[in-house]
């Protein structure tokens, strides 16, 4: 019996803002359709139905599904228009929200794009913690270790880095370390305050599936060092042994998503 041969969706996100909640809400969606194969190209910054017009004829080339945030009600009808016009899938994000903010308050919306960024300080500030995050990822400078509101220890493949961008994402300036059995830890960890620090912790097999199949999206032999059992258990209590020693937060991974760990670490902060 041959494997079903997974949809492939083209889609496209147009805002005249970064696009963040367009994307942030098509992956909240796409997770829910684990054997689509959805293929996001991203618009941001697009006020003008110039711009616009160049996009739509891409989307209708590619047959894509158009999600659009556009607060000018002229841009938004013309994705409109021209999405029924030429049978493309497509879905409002704010238009609809807006007009029924209008229709409560009894006022006018501004229709002006971009706002909340403008003067929103809390978007300044992921920004700043995204910078932070790359800069100090996989333990390139031992100083943003002292710097940091999070620090992240972890062998490998215990979602360190995409751990490190979703808390920065919420504001959070975070800086990771991976963990070698052997090697020197910087000096610097051990001056941070214990409730800063995350120790993350997976289960053996998991990590040898994860590690396997690694190897093979490489086209390497599965069976290495980097994914042998026994290295994998010496990795693990290395790190146990660390985390007990620094008088941290441990956290298995292992069955948790970026989001329930990051919410567990969040909560570790506010008490």
């Amino acid at each position: 019996m041959s494997e079903k041969t997974p949809t492939k969706v083209p889609l496209f996100i147009i805002s005249d803002s970064l696009g963040e909640t367009g994307f942030n809400l098509v992956q909240a969606a796409m997770v829910q359709f684990p054997d689509a194969i959805f293929n996001i190209k991203r618009f941001p910054l697009t006020r003008t139905t110039s711009l616009l017009d160049g996009i739509l004829k891409q989307a209708k080339r590619e047959q894509a599904f158009v999600v659009y945030s556009l607060v000018v009600d002229k841009l938004a009808d013309y994705v409109a228009n021209f999405c029924q016009e030429n049978n493309l899938d497509s879905y409002d994000i704010i238009s609809d929200l807006i007009t029924k903010f209008s229709k409560r308050t009894k006022c006018e919306p501004l229709h002006q794009a971009g706002m909340n960024h403008n003067t929103d300080k809390e978007y300044f500030n992921r920004i700043e913690a995204i910078e932070f995050a790359v800069t100090y990822d996989d333990g390139k400078d031992p100083a943003g270790f002292l710097k940091a509101d999070i620090v992240l220890l972890g062998v490998s493949r215990t979602s360190k880095t995409p751990l490190s961008l979703y808390l920065a994402n919420r504001g959070y300036k975070v800086a990771n370390l991976p963990l070698v059995p052997k090697t020197k830890i910087p000096e610097e960890i051990y001056q941070v305050d214990p409730k800063k620090i995350i120790g993350l912790t997976n289960d053996v097999s998991v990590l040898n599936d994860i590690r396997r199949n690694r190897m093979i999206s490489y086209g390497l032999d599965p069976d290495t060092v980097y994914s042998n059992v026994d290295n994998i258990k010496a990795e693990l209590n290395f790190a146990d042994e660390l985390y007990k020693k620094l008088g941290c937060l441990s956290i298995n991974v292992a069955h948790k998503s970026i989001e329930e760990t990051a919410t567990l670490i969040m909560e570790s902060l506010a008490n």
